[in-house]
């Protein structure tokens, strides 16, 4: 039976969903952590590293599951990763040791949201579309958003009610099953089932030959296995472009509200900026993916990057000039256009090493991602232990910012495939 619209908008829909609650579902740590502290009386630092050794959990996990990918496809990783995340938020309820949660939200959350959130998703999602894959991933991804205003506050009244083990146990019955039931529609690109990127008709002798996109006919005709991209500048240039990308994210994410309280705003208004983040995210994520199937993906990037530095050049002068003005531009430029990069996170690294092996080439690029992801708040919070402040560590913020978007400059996406808005001039030039 044929559908009246594309099939790939069931993907995007199924990965809304996934995104929604496999993303916040691990966010949801930060509810569970007043009290878990204050039924234990652990000291924070060694509560809040079950969540840090999630990271390196991720980053274990990321080459294989991009090698699972490459070989069973999205249903297998998919299921996985609810199988993994799903037994975790069940299994934290038992805690009465460190290393329970260390086991539980660390290693099998943790691995499991490799699966279920960005990196597992941008391995099989730009596969459904060429001329609107920006915009597809915008929405897809913005179920982050839309999660994050619904489904947090939610486990926070449960937690309010019930306490945070039956608020961690429905959060886990949420993953189970919702997402194990919708992940079976999934499949990996579009001709596994009879059909074209973006819905098009399938060529015969008789139509008309489709604009190439292809820019760089030698590199793009190169069967890229994950040894031969490893030597080559372009993934180490991403590689950067990414460690960086998901430094500045985090380093902003986990200090932004500690830092509005120490200088003299309210609970309220830290709680508040954050997550009006989210929210701003949701139109940004679309527009920006958008806007980069008409310019380029390091035009994106670049904005991106550049939201960042806005956010971190506002957060270094509140310090000295308090007001309600410059958390609005740091609210605005960290969301809007910040939290744009995911838009095209995907999309990079696949029109440079677009072939069989992209989900091992993604998932270990990926590996230099979440070590960023890791290192910024780490960094960001040394740096406040030595001088006393986070003056330092927001100018490296503006520093790593400029260098991610430089990064992606360099790797250029778009001197291998040409973006529909700009696949006229290939024609043009020929």
């Amino acid at each position: 039976m044929r559908l009246p619209f594309y099939y790939g908008w069931i993907i995007v829909a199924v990965t809304f969903v996934t995104m929604a609650i496999g993303v916040n579902a691990r966010t949801a740590f930060s509810l569970f952590y007043p009290p878990i502290i204050s039924e234990f009386g652990w000291e924070r630092g060694v509560t809040a590293g079950a969540f840090s050794f999630g990271f390196v959990a991720s980053a274990i996990a990321s080459p294989l599951i991009g090698r699972l990918m490459d070989r069973s496809g999205p249903r297998a990783v998919m299921e996985l990763g609810v199988l993994l995340m799903g037994s975790g938020l069940l299994l934290a309820p038992l805690t009465t040791q460190p290393w329970h949660l260390y086991l539980t939200i660390g290693v099998l959350v943790g691995s499991g949201s490799v699966c279920l959130g960005y990196s597992g998703q941008s391995l099989f999602v730009p596969n459904w579309f060429i001329r609107r894959r920006g915009l597809a991933i915008g929405l897809a991804f913005a179920g982050v958003g839309i999660g994050s205003v619904t489904l947090l506050p939610w486990v926070q009244h449960m937690i309010e009610q019930t306490g945070w083990r039956t608020a961690c146990t429905a959060m886990g019955v949420v993953v189970l099953v919702a997402l194990a039931p919708i992940n079976l529609l999934l499949h990996k690109r579009p001709e596994d089932i009879g059909l074209q990127p973006d819905g098009d008709a399938a060529p015969t002798a008789t139509s008309a030959r489709p604009a190439s996109n292809i820019v760089d006919p030698v590199w793009a005709g190169t069967d890229w296995t994950l040894s031969r991209a490893l030597r080559t500048a372009r993934f180490w240039w991403i590689a950067i472009g990414y460690f960086c990308g998901l430094y500045i994210w985090y380093a902003v994410q986990v200090h932004q509200t500690k830092f509005l309280l120490d200088i003299g705003f309210s609970s309220n208004v830290g709680v508040w900026a954050l997550g009006v983040v989210s929210l701003l995210g949701i139109p940004g994520q679309i527009w920006l993916g958008h806007l980069s199937d008409r310019v380029g993906r390091e035009w994106v990037w670049a904005i991106a990057c550049f939201g960042f530095v806005i956010c971190f050049a506002a957060l270094a002068a509140l310090k000295y000039w308090p007001s309600m003005a410059l958390i609005y531009l740091m609210v605005f430029t960290q969301g809007a256009l910040g939290y744009g990069l995911t838009s095209v996170m995907g999309p990079v690294v696949l029109e440079i090493f677009q072939g069989r092996h992209y989900g091992s080439i993604f998932g270990t690029v990926m590996l230099a991602a979440l070590a960023g992801g890791a290192a910024g708040p780490w960094i960001t919070g040394q740096l406040y232990d030595l001088s006393g402040s986070y003056t330092s560590a927001f100018l490296l913020g503006i520093a790593v910012s400029l260098l991610s978007a430089f990064a992606i400059w360099q790797a250029s996406p778009g001197k291998v495939r040409a973006v529909a808005g700009q696949v006229h001039k290939i024609a043009g030039a020929a």
